[in-house]
């Protein structure tokens, strides 16, 4: 099987329609290729909205989110980006109600610093109990003009 033909069936490619044209949001399917398959979606759409400035951390902290739901959760993730007065707002939605705690990862360890990262990169981030499990999601400004369009 070609690999764009397996990225192809690790996530839903069509967004799934809101009122709001700064919305979007896809199932990720629970296997490791849905990582780099949410971030691709994540960066097509910022490109979409003309909101590239904040790239590469969105596809840096939705890669942490995904890979949080996808080893620690079951049952359906989906993953939603919006846009709304200079933020940025991505969340990942999973069917396990824990909450993710923090953990102080030793220097060679390769996991545990997920958390950190989104202190670190976001502007707001946190986890929320919902009634099917659980939305983790974070927040970044992105510069707009005047007009209130982004920059």
């Amino acid at each position: 099987m070609r690999l764009f033909t397996a990225l192809s069936l690790c996530v839903a490619t069509v967004p799934i329609p809101r009122p709001d044209a700064r919305e979007a949001s896809w199932r990720i399917f629970p296997i490791p290729a849905s990582v780099p398959r949410a971030r691709l979606l994540v960066g097509d759409q910022l490109a979409e909205w003309g909101i590239g400035e904040q790239d590469e951390v969105a596809r840096l902290l939705v890669s942490e989110l995904v890979t949080n739901a996808l080893c620690h959760a079951w049952g359906p993730v989906w993953l939603a980006v919006s846009y709304r007065d200079g933020t940025l707002r991505c969340e990942v939605n999973d069917a396990n109600p824990a909450l993710p705690s923090a953990r102080d990862p030793l220097g060679d360890d390769e996991r545990g610093r997920g958390l950190q990262l989104l202190d670190l990169l976001s502007d707001r981030w946190g986890s929320e109990r919902t009634p099917t499990g659980k939305v983790s999601w974070f927040e970044l400004s992105v510069a707009t003009r005047p007009d209130g369009t982004a920059a």
